[in-house]
């Protein structure tokens, strides 16, 4: 099958809507297996997400703010992330209002109800929430027509699942852009989870005839044991909905792909850790995290958890502060938020306990802000005046425009990379330079997302936390952290090849969404 091109009449390039029966059904990980899969035999692919709810996100060259999941299946499809293939991107600050990112920039914040809006009349009929469906759709419409003229195949992802019924009326990412663009849709459900044969019916059965006639096939996920046992099933579930699932993918350990969504603060506890070779040195190194609310871009901790012998986990209660070397204030949403958190929970006491002690504390974008003497937030909590916890010798001032950047630079003797997203401006008044914030004694501070991916760099990093902590830990000399994401990126891709019908995925994306399939009553509401 190698060379072959997914490529619709007219030049518009082929494509497929990768939904799930929920969240955190895998539609992320199907997605960006099948842009590897794909890429892998030379076919110009893209990912697209016309909406996505996330936390963690990501600057593209140019400077646009999208979610770190299409940045990952940029990669999987090896082309350089746009704000294309994300253009619209909710970040959460609470559990009812988000800032709105529309084509990389951000443009206010809004409460769930303005966003989505609430069915009733206005004036002749017509309501807000319709107007800004309309003009949300064609901006995702149009970017996904750009994909199209310019890719062989575009593979898109939805949110959630499409069978959300109280959302459809605005609807752009699931059923919505499907309709728009014409294409076949996949859904994915999560076997593990249970219930999974009735999710599919369900979901199906819940849409009207229109969207029901675009739904092509189901795709299996996490399936543990012999699938011979769940043939049955899988016959049974065509005969009652008139159509086929397309593969079971076997439950997978350790993929390690960036998350979507970082206000699901379930972490407390979790860990992450290399099982790809035991410690390099004596010792193991010990990293908490503190899993404070709204929570962004903690895939940062990823590049630490890559490296043998470094244990990363995410903690909630002081007492998980005491046997680790390192502790970790992420990025969040919320500064001011998780500031008071910290305090609230002890672990500001013993955050600074542990610095006058000499042992070290890395803060990263808002965790740096944290560490600072004083915050001035009228933006973000509109708290005004806040102390921090005077650690470094910053004071942070929140901005209305938000600083994106890709900045680089050289910090430990190594060449450093990263990326900015941030309102709040830092004013550092001393301590030793470190990249764009400042270190004093054991407590290092910056805004910059992802600089620990930079291979050199982290080792240094790590053989000054382990001196002060007096561990004889040793960095591995040759871990790479981009080798190792690609080595994921290609288990995915081999996920697809190996257990997907992928001639069925080539006839969707070259010829579009099948004709005659059957309407599985009751229908939409």
């Amino acid at each position: 099958m190698s060379g072959r091109r997914g490529v619709a009449r007219d030049g518009v390039g082929g494509g497929l809507l990768v939904a799930g029966t929920t969240s955190d059904a895998g539609k992320s990980v199907v997605t960006a297996g099948i842009c590897r899969w794909l890429a892998r035999q030379g076919v110009r692919v893209a990912p697209f997400k016309a909406q996505n709810m996330s936390l963690n996100s990501y600057v593209t060259r140019d400077g646009a703010e999208i979610g770190r999941a299409q940045a990952m299946q940029a990669a999987a499809a090896r082309v350089e992330p746009t704000a294309l293939m994300n253009p619209v991107l909710l970040k959460p600050g609470s559990d009812r209002t988000s800032q709105v990112v529309l084509l990389g920039k951000p443009v206010g914040e809004m409460s769930a109800r303005g966003y989505f809006g609430r069915p009733g009349g206005g004036p002749g009929g017509a309501t807000p929430y319709a107007s800004r469906r309309e003009e949300l759709l064609g901006t995702v419409t149009e970017c996904l027509a750009e994909l199209r003229r310019t890719h062989d195949v575009v593979i898109c992802e939805g949110a959630g699942s499409p069978a959300e019924i109280n959302l459809r009326r605005t609807d752009i990412v699931n059923m919505g852009i499907a309709r728009a663009g014409r294409l076949p849709v996949v859904v994915v459900g999560d076997i593990d989870r249970g219930g999974v044969f009735a999710s599919f019916f369900g979901t199906t059965a819940l849409l009207s005839k229109e969207d029901q006639a675009l739904i092509a096939g189901y795709l299996v996920n996490k399936f543990r044991g012999d699938v011979s046992l769940l043939e049955p099933g899988l016959d049974m579930l065509k005969g009652i909905t008139g159509r086929p699932t397309l593969g079971v993918l076997p439950f997978a350990h350790g993929l390690g792909i960036d998350e979507e969504d970082g206000l699901r603060v379930s972490l407390r506890g979790a860990v992450r850790e290399s099982v790809v070779a035991p410690p390099h040195g004596a010792d193991v190194l010990r990293v908490a995290v503190a899993a404070v609310p709204l929570m962004s871009n903690f895939t940062d901790v990823d590049a630490l958890a890559a490296e043998p012998g470094v244990v990363v986990r995410f903690v909630d209660r002081p007492e998980e502060l005491a046997d680790a070397d390192l502790v970790v204030l992420p990025g969040t949403r919320g500064t001011v938020r998780a500031l008071e958190w910290l305090r609230e929970r002890g672990l500001a006491d013993a955050i600074r306990r542990r610095a006058a002690e000499g042992r070290p504390v890395l803060g990263i974008c808002g965790g740096f802000q944290m560490l600072g003497e004083r915050i001035e937030d009228e933006v973000e909590s509109r708290a005004g005046t806040v102390d921090g916890l005077g650690l470094l010798p910053v004071r942070v001032r929140f901005a209305a425009d938000k600083t994106l950047a890709r900045p680089s630079g050289e910090a430990l003797g190594e060449p450093v990379e990263g990326y900015e997203i941030h309102h709040g401006v830092a004013e550092v008044g001393g301590g030793e330079p470190f990249l764009d914030g400042c270190r004093v004694g054991p407590v290092w501070g910056t805004h910059w997302h992802g600089s620990l991916e930079s291979d050199g760099f982290r080792r240094a990093f790590l053989r000054r936390v382990a001196a002060d902590a007096g561990r004889a830990f040793v960095p591995a000399p040759d871990t790479s952290f981009a080798a190792l994401r690609e080595e994921q990126l290609d288990r995915l891709g081999d996920l697809i090849e190996e257990h997907a019908d992928t001639d069925a995925l080539w006839r969707l994306i070259e010829n579009g969404v099948p004709e005659g399939l059957p309407f599985v009553p009751p229908g939409a509401p």
